[in-house]
């Protein structure tokens, strides 16, 4: 069989008979204790009587008006003790009404608890007791109200003491309230700041990362360019040790040749002279350009790394063309030798011929894969058209270091022109130019010209 389900008025019906009840016998106590309070001694008259005597007045007047002094003097009295223990109930009624409204919170919040955790067996259990609370109350309530018919003038009284009484709970209660509002607002208000405080602390914390890891990266370019640049300098030196041998070779074949043709020696003296001349000032034009380009290092240290970025995707193509340089480079070795044999087998001019015709070559070679280097590099802009072209104008050290490049004759469209020059200058360096002899460096590839235009380049 189903439980019927209990409506809300129903539900609401216990609770409100034992608050009534516990009214009627918080004012029951309150009628008890006035009942018990101790009799207070006799107070003295608040106003005294003055009888003046006429002389014409006779004995039984005199008696007469003594009496009625006397009753005045006892209901004076009476008065005022009944005065003080009214003054009594008020304060007493005023504790009882604090104390029941206390009692009345703290059994609402009992109620409301047990409203919402309470089962059914619970409930009938609840209600017996309810009942027994009841059952005493009305009790209560038929004392009360027999008191009640005895001191209806005192109950007015207290009824106003009550309901001031309630006023001034009321009002604590409000002021209680807002000091909690107020204290919850304190809280949050210190929370707010707390959380503020957190915040900036992490946002320190993470910038103080960010720097740190920014430094590390600073160090770590660093460390890389130091390498690059003593690989560079073993690089370099190698060459220099190579270029020095093959100078001393040359020198000593060149001395036994001086023995057979004394004419010849001079010539060749001559031109060594002028050769060490021209290799003294290309020292000295070198040290200054390895001084600019230490300057430069800085500026140029971030174009490198987007180059090297540029490099990396054309890795397979590199290597390819490394490879071809490399065949290049042996196959110019080869011819180089040849040609030296011929030079020391032949006349003067003969020489000279086979040198340039030599050195053409190599320069052809050299030419395509700068053409091929900077082709890589270049991105060109949606304002270029056909029939554009740019010339620009390259500076490069023996080691292959682009150090400078400018426009030497404009297309009259600027980011045409710029995208030239940046081109040129992404490219960094040509190490493959380290094998070209100083002679063709310094007459070909010291400054190069180079033509950009929309369809393709040209040297």
């Amino acid at each position: 069989m189903q439980r019927r389900e209990r409506s809300s008025s129903e539900s609401y019906f216990w609770p409100v008979v034992l608050a009534v009840g516990l009214h009627l016998l918080v004012f029951a106590m309150l009628f008890v204790s006035f009942s018990m309070a101790p009799e207070l001694p006799p107070a003295r008259p608040i106003v005294q009587a003055t009888l003046y005597q006429m002389k014409s007045q006779s004995r039984a007047t005199t008696q007469t008006n003594q009496k009625i002094a006397g009753e005045a003097q006892k209901t004076a009295a009476r008065q005022y003790e009944v005065e003080q223990m009214e003054q009594k109930k008020i304060e007493q009624q005023q504790l009882a009404v604090a104390k029941a409204a206390e009692q009345r919170k703290v059994e609402e919040a009992r109620r409301a608890e047990a409203a919402k955790q309470a089962a059914a067996e619970a409930a009938k259990q609840k209600a017996a007791e309810e009942a027994k609370k009841q059952a005493a109350a009305e009790a209560a309530k038929q004392k009360a109200a027999e008191e009640a018919k005895k001191q209806a003038a005192a109950e007015a009284a207290k009824q106003k003491s009550a309901e001031e009484a309630k006023k001034q709970a009321a009002a604590e209660a409000a002021k209680q309230k807002s000091a909690e509002e107020a204290k919850k607002q304190a809280a949050a208000e210190a929370a707010k700041q707390k959380a503020a405080e957190e915040a900036k602390k992490l946002a320190m914390a993470e910038a103080a990362r960010q720097k740190a890891a920014e430094e590390a990266k600073k160090q770590a370019a660093a460390e890389e360019a130091k390498k690059k640049a003593a690989e560079e300098a073993k690089k370099q030196a190698a060459a220099e040790e190579a270029k020095k041998k093959a100078a001393e070779e040359a020198k000593k074949k060149a001395a036994e040749e001086a023995k057979k043709q004394a004419a010849a020696e001079e010539a060749k003296k001559k031109a060594a002279a002028e050769e060490a001349k021209k290799q003294a000032a290309a020292e000295e034009a070198k040290k200054k350009a390895a001084e600019e380009a230490k300057k430069k290092a800085a500026a140029e240290e971030a174009k490198k790394k987007a180059a090297e970025e540029a490099k990396k995707k054309a890795a397979a193509e590199e290597a390819k063309k490394k490879a071809a340089a490399e065949a290049a480079r042996k196959a110019a070795e080869d011819k180089k030798a040849q040609a030296l044999a011929e030079l020391l087998s032949d006349t003067t001019e003969r020489q000279q011929a086979l040198a340039e015709s030599q050195g053409d070559q190599v320069a052809g070679s050299f030419d395509d894969l700068i053409v091929s280097l900077v082709s890589q590099q270049w991105r060109r802009p949606p304002s270029a058209r056909n029939g554009m072209s740019v010339e620009v104008l390259i500076q490069m050290l023996p080691d292959g270091t682009i150090t400078n490049a400018r426009v030497t004759r404009s297309s009259g469209d600027a980011p045409f022109d710029n995208s030239a020059v940046a081109a040129v200058r992404n490219v960094g360096r040509i190490p493959e130019l380290r094998q070209v002899d100083r002679a063709t460096f310094d007459s070909k590839y010291r400054q190069r010209r180079m033509i950009f235009k929309p369809e393709d380049l040209d040297l």
